[in-house]
């Protein structure tokens, strides 16, 4: 038998990060920012709205997990983190992001072009990568 109380096992101090923290975050600005406008408050509104909540969250983790993974896909295949071909789409896709969210005043916009110019960039940087380091490993 365990010398750890009952109450010392189920407290969850221990066992939260500062990610759960954040994703948590996360979930609430999503649900509040789709409350923001609603007059009188609901239960389904509030069910909506945790929905929206959910999917804000769902967009972070796919986000946050994909970037994260190339950074370390492109690390543990030897590149360095201030390569040209590694700087670059997170470069491309902050202007752009930048400019839709000043362009159009539109948060979401920005974080979406971004979201995808990310991804597109990245494609051709790695298409450009390997065709070149192909192209060269031929001719040698």
């Amino acid at each position: 038998m365990s010398d750890v109380s009952l109450r010392e096992r189920l407290f969850l101090r221990d066992r939260l990060r500062p990610w759960h923290a954040l994703m948590l975050a996360v979930f609430l600005v999503g649900t509040a920012w789709t409350l923001r406008d609603v007059t009188p408050l609901s239960l389904s509104a509030v069910l909506v709205a945790s929905f929206h909540g959910l999917l804000w969250l769902l967009g972070f983790q796919v986000t946050v997990g994909m970037l994260w993974a190339y950074a370390v896909e492109y690390y543990n295949a030897g590149g360095k983190w201030t390569d040209l071909p590694f700087v670059l789409p997170f470069g491309v896709a902050l202007v752009v992001g930048v400019a839709v969210g000043v362009v159009f005043e539109s948060g979401g916009g920005a974080v979406g072009a971004a979201f995808w110019t990310f991804v597109v960039v990245a494609g051709l940087v790695a298409v450009v990568v390997w065709v070149r380091v192909g192209y060269r490993e031929s001719v040698a």
